[in-house]
């Protein structure tokens, strides 16, 4: 009797920079390849493009647009599909860090921290199990450069790699409003 065939191993989808407006996220073998790019004569819209390796072919999957003192609004599928607010697409947790928010196939997700770190879960999942985790980078003494690039750990359900357009485009939304509510200290002289 042969031995029980192994579970795939999970996706890494590396970040190449600790920026949620210029980055590249790609897998190894560049079988998953997006690009996050804020262009400086566009600085309130954020385009996330997709590269199809087999044919070289770049297309624009996703778009955020951020106002300052506005609520940001996203789009999926182009130029010509329609905007919605941020808080239509990701339904905002107000006690915690997370949000919900519907991907492929009508399949509610959660972004929830656990330990400090951001982690993707089916909604109505009871044992929470991760589909996606974000591992943040790491510096050399917390200071120098990037010991660690950040990335996600992404397990290979086909439920969520169909969705990976909008899981992007849902941690950009969920990772800049925890950025965003972040107690920051202002040193001055005196």
């Amino acid at each position: 009797m042969p031995p029980p065939a192994k579970p795939k191993p999970p996706h890494k989808v590396e970040l190449t920079t600790n920026s949620l407006r210029n980055t590249t996220l790609a897998a190894n073998n560049d079988s998953i390849y997006y690009e996050v790019v804020t262009r400086f004569w566009h600085p309130n819209l954020t385009k996330i493009n997709k590269t199809d390796m087999d044919t070289r072919e770049v297309s624009t999957v996703a778009e955020i647009e951020r106002f300052p003192g506005k609520e940001a609004r996203v789009r999926f599928g182009g130029e010509n599909a329609p905007w919605m607010t941020a808080s239509e697409f990701v339904k905002y947790d107000p006690k915690h860090t997370g949000g919900t928010f519907v991907g492929g196939r009508g399949i509610t997700y959660r972004w929830k921290t656990h330990k400090g770190r951001l982690q993707l879960v089916k909604a109505d999942d009871e044992e929470k199990v991760p589909l996606a985790e974000f591992h943040p980078h790491r510096r050399h003494f917390f200071v120098f450069r990037m010991s660690k690039h950040a990335y996600f750990e992404i397990k290979p359900n086909p439920d969520v790699t169909d969705a990976l357009e909008k899981l992007i485009a849902s941690y950009i939304l969920v990772e800049r409003r925890r950025r965003d509510t972040r107690i920051r200290i202002k040193l001055e002289r005196s």
